[in-house]
């Protein structure tokens, strides 16, 4: 008796924890199934129809959205800045980790800590001297500063992330990777980097979001209508169509898409690499 007691309450405890999570995946995923639905409307029935599935679906939001808002030139930059900076932050990262982790130098605490208190700056308050960096060095308005400035962005965090898992790798596979011949740089290559995935895939999906949803310093550093990411670009276009809804909602379900297929198929990578505890497996 005391044996069923015990399962019904497992169980109760169980139904009642998956009943609270479904509950909060509703509210987290029902704004954006609200986002796609309205964007299927008409600006005439957005507010008429109570339907959550509408009653006749007007695709042609999207084809709008993307020919007048100039979504197609804002997408290729946010897809550029986005694989720039991610690749730029893991090699830069990953080097940096793997020396503060596994090599010897003078300063390395110290630097190593300047990167931790990084971290500690609000992000809003490192865009000035990057703007007056920027600036000085004439980058102001181009690909390349805007790129370098994320990059600086992401660091930190990238740094203390990777070294926290490199800390953790066993010293005979850098001994026997040693013994096969292999440099510093063979063996950040051949046996730090592919052990380190989960990390990586981390990083990857954090840094990917940041890039592709930043807008402050896009405003700041890109006025060329050529340069901006889709972000930026966005507020452009709700600017010019903030009473048309449904357009407006086709173009935000544009700049969605992409970091939500992002994430679903980096989602395995991400949850073993927060929930392994950075161990080496």
């Amino acid at each position: 008796m005391k044996i069923n007691r015990y399962i019904l309450a497992s169980r109760l405890k169980s139904i009642v924890i998956h009943t609270f999570l479904i509950l909060v995946s509703l509210t987290c995923l029902f704004p954006l199934f609200w986002m796609l639905r309205s964007s299927l409307m008409t600006n005439a029935t957005i507010f008429v129809d109570k339907s959550l599935i509408p009653h006749e679906f007007n695709i042609h939001n999207y084809y709008l959205a993307w020919t007048e808002g100039n979504f197609a030139v804002y997408c290729l930059n946010s897809l550029i800045y986005t694989v720039s900076v991610v690749f730029g932050i893991v090699v830069v990262s990953s080097l940096a980790a793997y020396a503060f982790s596994r090599l010897k130098f003078p300063g390395k605490n110290i630097f190593f800590n300047m990167f931790l208190a990084a971290m500690m700056i609000p992000l809003p308050g490192s865009f000035v001297p990057l703007y007056v960096l920027m600036n000085k060095l004439g980058l102001v308005n181009t690909r390349i500063g805007y790129i370098l400035c994320m990059i600086n962005v992401g660091l930190s965090l990238s740094i203390f992330l990777l070294k926290t898992f490199f800390d953790k790798m066993p010293s005979d596979l850098e001994d026997a990777a040693r013994i096969d011949g292999c440099s510093k740089l063979g063996i950040w290559r051949h046996v730090a980097l592919p052990l380190a995935r989960p990390a990586i895939a981390v990083i990857v999906i954090f840094n990917s979001l940041n890039v592709w949803n930043e807008y402050i310093l896009a405003t700041l550093l890109l006025n060329d209508k050529s340069l901006m990411p889709l972000q930026r670009g966005l507020m452009v276009f709700q600017g010019v169509h903030s009473v048309d809804y449904p357009l407006l909602m086709a173009g935000l379900t544009i700049a969605a898409t992409p970091i939500i297929l992002v994430y679903l198929s980096m989602q395995k990578h991400i949850i073993k690499g927060l929930s392994s505890g950075a161990v080496v497996g």
